[in-house]
């Protein structure tokens, strides 16, 4: 049961494994919680449309389960297609959740895995807020439900929103285990990225205790002291460090990693900062992503221009890496990366 309010609440069904929805009262022959974990997993927002339960078993689940524990307060559209969910939880936290749809028409959940962020990245919206808490495994299974429910099935799962996800990696494996389960969603476990501003611990523990994933991490500089500036997490989780976790990650996983870099106009963008990318990368297989960092109200940076975007791009494309320039998307709702958050300021 899931007891962290003081009012000890219901069983929250969309959190639970089958066997776990075994152990609930009442919940007889055994076939019966595989039965109402499908159930959950269509996405069933009452218990009378479990039409194969007796019912005298729905009955008994109304008054002692929940199928999710939090609730959409509100839907944001971008004329490009993104939709940002703002979502309640149970304590009053809110939430940001972000569906992507790429040129190819694939539909990408943008989840978030904390309430808040502890990390403090100087260029992020959701790292001037500080962290709350941490997510239930069914806060953030909901959050793709909701987007599912929004529009239509997704084709994939990041956990980029809102949070530092090796900080909660044991509420984000049991997700993926309901999301990836044969007889729930069974979605693809290759379509699942995790990603990481560098939390070193994390990444090795990823690495040796699974799931094998894509893992994506937030460089943004390969120069020691400006990372230190824009991502404090660095202090703790030094660049040389890290880059002998990306390696052991791909060597063990078999997986090539995705290296992202927020690109912030004279902060970054210099022919030395390429430079510096260029030299981390060596002895990686990886893919790098270069994304215009989105304007944040309040923040002392500019976005870059198309120039600077360009130019760093071919430099890095020169040297023989494999890069993607990434274009903005959800930006008129402050849905695009970096800019998660902003409704708990309000």
């Amino acid at each position: 049961m899931d007891n962290s309010t003081p009012a000890k609440r219901k069983f929250c069904l969309v959190g639970m494994l089958p066997e776990e929805i075994l152990s609930i009262p009442n919940v007889t022959p055994s076939f019966r919680a595989k039965q109402i974990f499908k159930w959950v997993a269509s996405g069933v927002t009452s218990f009378e449309q479990m039409h194969n339960l007796p019912k005298e078993l729905r009955n008994k689940l109304q008054s002692i389960a929940l199928l999710r524990s939090s609730s959409v307060l509100q839907e944001l559209k971008d004329p490009d297609g993104t939709i940002k969910l703002q979502i309640a939880l149970w304590d009053g936290c809110v939430i940001e959740t972000v569906l992507l749809t790429d040129s190819n028409g694939r539909k990408t959940a943008c989840v978030s895995c904390q309430a808040g962020c502890a990390m403090g990245c100087a260029f992020c919206q959701t790292g001037r807020l500080g962290l709350a808490r941490n997510l239930e495994t069914s806060e953030i299974v909901e959050q793709f439900m909701f987007l599912e429910q929004s529009a239509g099935s997704l084709d994939n799962i990041v956990f980029m929103g809102m949070g530092e996800p090796m900080m909660n990696l044991e509420a984000i494996r049991k997700a993926i285990t309901i999301l990836t389960h044969a007889d729930g969603r069974g979605l693809s476990a290759r379509r699942i990225t995790i990603s990481t501003s560098g939390i070193i611990k994390g990444i090795y523990d990823l690495a040796d205790n699974g799931p094998s994933l894509r893992l994506a991490v937030s460089l943004t500089t390969a120069n020691s002291e400006l990372r230190e500036q824009l991502m404090p997490v660095t202090k703790g989780n030094p660049l040389p460090q890290l880059k002998q976790a990306i390696s052991y990650y791909t060597n063990k996983t078999g997986r090539r990693c995705t290296l992202e870099a927020a690109l912030i106009s004279k902060t970054n963008t210099s022919d030395k900062n390429a430079q510096e990318i260029i030299e981390f990368c060596k002895g990686l297989d990886v893919h790098i992503n270069l994304i215009p960092w989105n304007p944040i109200q309040g923040m002392p940076f500019s976005k870059p221009t198309q120039n600077e975007c360009t130019t760093f791009l071919k430099k890095l494309e020169k040297a023989g890496l494999n890069v993607t320039l990434r274009m903005p998307r959800g930006k008129k709702i402050s849905g695009a990366c970096g800019q998660l958050g902003k409704i708990i300021l309000e």
